[in-house]
């Protein structure tokens, strides 16, 4: 086989490996979008909260709603880095690796954020309104886990 293409073969190959982890972080992402909303939905509609816990967790929200566009924004940045560094090495290089660490440390700040997000609105509950809450909290990380 010529080198041109062995070469046309291999691009192919990284472009497919590319898409399909890009694919995969976009479902796992938009999976994890929908989490918010239910365990939002539960807060509001499920825990019959006073109003001081409501005007207290809308600040809680507000602050988080804030922050985390932010957080998301480096997780795709570094997203974009790995797929650039894949495409453009002949294999497992340290730019590959540089930019995984970049996406692990960007995922983890997210998750660590959203956790910490998550214990400060719990703070907020009364402790029958908690034990609600941890429920659906519980409920929903064993969901995403398959």
């Amino acid at each position: 086989m010529s080198s041109g293409w062995k070469s046309v073969i291999f691009t192919a190959l990284m472009a497919a490996v590319v898409s399909g982890a890009v694919t995969w972080t976009s479902a796992v992402w938009i999976m994890r979008e929908r989490q918010p909303a239910n365990l939002h939905a539960i807060v509001h509609q499920k825990l019959d909260l006073t109003a001081q816990q409501d005007h207290a967790l809308d600040a809680i929200e507000a602050r988080f709603a804030a922050r985390r566009p932010a957080l998301e924004a480096e997780v795709r940045k570094a997203n974009r880095e790995l797929a650039a560094a894949i495409a453009a090495s002949k294999g497992d290089t340290p730019e590959v690796q540089a930019a995984v660490d970049h996406f692990h440390v960007a995922m983890g700040d997210l998750q660590k954020a959203t956790i910490a997000h998550v214990f400060e609105m719990r703070a907020v509950l009364t402790p029958a309104q908690a034990r609600i809450f941890d429920e659906a909290v519980v409920d929903a990380l064993s969901q995403d886990a398959g």
